[in-house]
């Protein structure tokens, strides 16, 4: 049994058996577990884990600029922030851009520090990892962003029509089994249509070729045009012809992206103008799936390519 196997079967009893103060030491280690000290400190790291994610919550349910939302039942359901975000917090009329799947923030925070003529709104389901980048903003006193806690699909909740002015997504989960998933696909671009400015730039900057090769074919096949394209960012951003903006976009890196880069996998990136009008199709071809995964795991199956 591997340290991995350990750990997710010390977690599982960590769950089970709802480890407290005062039952901690009568839990009863489990076959595998061949040393009970790393038995005992598995469970003690992952209750440590487990307050700090409580601690990061607590913060977030008093941070001004962060929303959040439990109600999950009713989808259909208008938010009170739709259609005013810049009425209500940004007090201004500056366009919106949103990060979807934002992690840690920090595109969102590294944007608003660039951008300080623009709002900008992060948005995720998981809250212990936003509270990097709220905290910070926080922190430095950053007036033109904002937090938004839910998941994506039910994203039409909380903006109304052509109240937002660009999208990014960067590095989000490639979602290779699950088309409907992907945050590129037909299915979420037709969401994003219903608030996103009529011809309204869409950022994908990722790691996955799959899922970058993806998004190719689904513009190719509805017609799309790129307004920027490059499979190595990094190494080709020397020898293009870059604005200023774009320059400045470049010295933002994620958490993730370091990652990614340190392992020698090229960062690719892409922008196209979504429109209004015309009937969205997904693309119907089949695609090599990504042979890594994240912390140098293994792929998840043998499957070799999917649509």
């Amino acid at each position: 049994m591997d340290e991995l196997d350990i750990f997710t079967m010390t977690f599982v009893l960590f769950c089970s058996q709802k480890i407290s103060g005062h039952i901690f030491n009568t839990l009863t280690i489990p076959t595998g577990h061949t040393n009970p000290m790393v038995f005992y400190y598995l469970c003690r790291r992952i209750r440590y884990m487990s307050k700090n994610k409580l601690s990061k919550f607590a913060d977030m349910a008093t941070y001004p600029h962060v929303f959040q939302t439990t109600d999950f039942e009713t989808p259909d359901k208008p938010h009170e922030m739709k259609g005013r975000w810049k009425e209500l917090f940004f007090h201004n009329d500056n366009p919106i851009t949103l990060e979807l799947g934002c992690g840690r923030g920090e595109y969102t925070v590294g944007l608003a520090r660039m951008f300080p003529e623009r709002n900008f709104i992060g948005i995720d389901i998981k809250g212990s990892r936003m509270w990097t980048g709220a905290t910070e903003a926080l922190n430095e006193g950053l007036k033109n962003v904002a937090f938004l806690r839910t998941r994506i699909e039910f994203i039409t909740r909380f903006f109304d029509t052509d109240e937002v002015d660009e999208i990014w997504l960067t590095f989000c989960d490639p979602q290779m089994k699950k088309p409907t998933k992907r945050l590129s696909s037909t299915y979420f671009l037709e969401r994003y249509r219903k608030f996103l400015r009529n011809n309204g730039l869409i950022h994908l900057k990722t790691d996955s070729n799959f899922l970058f090769t993806y998004t190719l074919y689904m513009m190719e096949t509805n017609h799309l045009i790129p307004t920027f394209f490059t499979r190595d960012l990094y190494k080709d951003a020397p020898t293009m012809s870059l604005s200023d903006n774009q320059l400045k976009l470049l010295q933002i890196k994620t958490y993730y992206e370091e990652q990614w880069i340190l392992r020698g996998i090229p960062i690719k990136y892409l922008s196209f103008a979504l429109p209004h009008e015309g009937q969205l199709v997904e693309p119907d071809i089949e695609i090599e799936l990504d042979t890594y995964r994240s912390y140098s795991r293994d792929k998840r199956s043998a499957l070799t390519k999917a649509k």
